[in-house]
């Protein structure tokens, strides 16, 4: 059995290699670097995967979020509403803005943000909710467009794990992940289910007005050479990670296939085992259906009881098996984020994941193998 790695990007590189290759010695030959035509290409190609209008390369995901928040026009002091179950970057940019982040729980089958608790964060002062599509499946977004509009609020889009999931209204129409929302965000980290093989970012929307004003921002505010229309910020995606990032865009579909018939092969292996919960898709299938496209398995995250998920944590290193944990301490305790406006009562389902939550290796090389070794040292400890 080959090593066991939580993400394989050398046995994914195997398979575009040529491509890559032959890319980036053209982009040194012409020496178009920045702004070049691989990313003008990439951009046009993602535009026509997502279905939307425009997307804007920009230098890494936690830049995407900023300055989808920046084009909006959010103003100091404004309340911005986002899931207190996720990495820090989401609240990051929130407080960089000196915006005020508003921290609320989310629910413990899809770790996603808990629709009611955002209607109760509400106030006045309210301007925008940012679901984060954890994981790899998207939050309820049919109920958070629907309060949205009842209060006049922006939707702001983490989609940094989720590209290529499919959001399935209840009339029946299908839309891809960051489209959604008044604007979307990703992160084409190395390790997201669309990596470069740097850093790398893009925000997405169908509003013609807002891409102009995003536009301007990631180049310093121009859009004419030293005219500078608005306050920017440089972040700019390479015509390297672009030519990657084009590499892989047309297997997309085929790497999301390949997550979930792992996530399938590992709940199968785990059905009926007390003490461990699997992942369950937005939809509320039984299991993962074999027509599911509403999770890419960005992680692969089990909940572990019984107070054990530590200890499997020791036995699974023992064993040379890598695994997560996301997240290890709610953002509402970390200390750059804490507030006395925040009640623990509010927070029961957050504070009881980062005690069980565990991640296991989830990339699109996994094998038979290696599933069956992982699951197989899962179990032995869970129910011995």
């Amino acid at each position: 059995m080959k090593k066991i790695q939580m993400v394989d990007l050398g046995g994914q590189y195997a398979g575009i290699k040529d491509r890559v290759g032959d890319a980036i010695a053209d982009i040194l030959e012409s020496s178009s670097f920045i702004n070049g035509p691989e990313v003008h290409a990439f951009q046009a190609e993602l535009e026509e995967y997502l279905g939307v209008k425009h997307v804007i390369p920009c230098g890494n995901g936690t830049d995407a979020l900023q300055i989808a928040m920046m084009g909006l026009g959010l103003k100091p002091g404004d309340e911005v509403i986002t899931a207190d179950f996720t990495f820090a970057a989401t609240v990051e940019v929130i407080a960089l803005l000196r915006l005020t982040p508003v921290l609320v729980d989310v629910y413990p089958d899809s770790f996603n943000i808990d629709v009611s608790a955002i209607e109760r964060a509400i106030t006045p002062r309210t301007k925008a909710i940012v679901p984060v599509h954890l994981f790899g499946q998207c939050a309820h977004m049919e109920a958070i467009l629907e309060l949205a509009e009842k209060h006049g609020l922006y939707v702001i889009e983490d989609n940094a794990q989720a590209i290529g999931a499919n959001y399935t209204f209840e009339n029946g129409k299908k839309q891809k992940a960051g489209t959604l929302g008044h604007v979307g965000a990703t992160s084409f980290f190395p390790s997201k289910n669309l990596g470069a093989y740097g850093d790398g970012g893009a925000i997405f929307t169908n509003d013609d007005a807002l891409a102009h004003t995003l536009r301007g921002i990631v180049n310093h505010g121009m859009y004419e050479r030293y005219h500078h229309d608005v306050v920017g910020v440089n972040s700019r995606l390479d015509s390297i990670q672009a030519a990657v990032l084009r590499a892989k865009l047309p297997k997309l579909d085929e790497y999301c296939d390949k997550r979930r018939a792992a996530a399938r092969k590992y709940s199968a292996a785990f059905d009926g085992i007390e003490g461990i919960i699997v992942p369950k898709t937005v939809a509320n299938c039984e299991g993962i259906c074999d027509t599911c496209d509403c999770h890419v398995f960005h992680q692969y995250t089990l909940r572990i009881g019984n107070g054990k998920r530590d200890g499997l944590a020791r036995h699974l290193g023992e064993k040379q098996i890598p695994f997560g944990i996301y997240y290890p301490i709610p953002l509402h305790k970390q200390k750059a984020y804490a507030d006395e406006r925040y009640d623990e009562n509010d927070f029961t389902v957050t504070n009881r994941l980062v005690d069980e939550v565990i991640s296991l290796p989830m990339h699109t090389e996994l094998d038979d193998d290696q599933i069956d070794y992982i699951t197989k040292t899962v179990i032995e400890f869970v129910a011995g």
